[in-house]
């Protein structure tokens, strides 16, 4: 695809990923909503997480955290921590000194923090309340940055991402895990009967919240992915920008260096 015409694309992409929102006529912002959409389920989300995806979300956890052993980290950073999911099975696997989780909903970081806690990590992993457009540590901090499933609920996808690079220490490397739609016969077509009828009535009787998994849906369809998703990484300053898809392109990994 030409250059301009994938720059256009991308552009649109962006725009249409910022319009979704978990309750539609709100007068909260993106930010706001996503915020208290996760504070209400917070209390059933790792069960949903591990129930809808028959456990399958913790392989994909492994292999994006497979791209990081030979940088061996010191200092992570974990944005869109949720409940620490992504950063206790860091901790676990890579054995940093230190990685510090943020997330923007306090309720999703109290049932982390209580699992931390019990796990006897809260030494490692710390996990506080934190806003990926206006990360507060300073520059060239990180040796390694993770996001599980988070990226496409930023207001602001460019002003995120730029973010996340600038606290990134050069050479450092980001690892985004998220998901994305499959193009396969019949993996689409099972894939968005699953996703827009099963998933809100399972969000609806297991977190009551029909909207939270009505949304998922929206924001995956809305997100930029592949070659889109690689373009804007660049255009914010990473390189060595990489995407692997998993399980039928039901989900991706995207991987990139400062």
């Amino acid at each position: 695809m030409p250059t301009f015409a994938l720059t256009l694309r991308t552009m649109s992409e962006m725009q249409n990923v910022q319009k979704i929102v978990p309750f539609e006529g709100s007068k909260l912002s993106k930010k706001e909503q996503i915020a208290t959409m996760f504070d209400n389920i917070a209390y059933r989300y790792d069960f949903l997480n591990h129930f809808m995806s028959m456990g399958i979300d913790i392989i994909w956890r492994k292999k994006a955290l497979n791209y990081l052993r030979e940088l061996q980290p010191k200092m992570m950073l974990d944005v869109a921590t949720g409940t620490g999911d992504f950063a206790i099975m860091a901790e676990k696997r890579l054995h940093p000194e230190k990685i510090i989780g943020i997330d923007i909903s306090e309720g999703m970081l109290a049932h982390g923090r209580e699992k931390v806690a019990k796990l006897g990590l809260s030494d490692k992993i710390t996990l506080q309340a934190g806003d990926s457009e206006t990360i507060s540590f300073p520059d060239k901090t990180f040796d390694a940055i993770t996001v599980a499933f988070g990226v496409r609920n930023f207001e602001n996808l460019e002003k995120g991402l730029s973010e996340m690079n600038r606290v990134l220490k050069p050479g450092g490397k980001l690892v985004i895990l998220e998901f994305s739609n499959p193009t396969v016969f019949p993996i689409k077509q099972l894939y968005n009967l699953y996703f827009r009828y099963i998933t809100p009535l399972f969000g609806k009787w297991i977190a009551k919240s029909q909207e939270a998994y009505s949304y998922l849906p929206e924001s995956v369809k809305a997100f930029p992915q592949g070659e889109t998703m690689k373009s804007i990484l660049k255009n914010v300053g990473f390189q060595a920008v990489t995407c692997k898809t998993l399980t039928f392109g039901i989900c991706s990994i995207y991987c990139a260096t400062r």
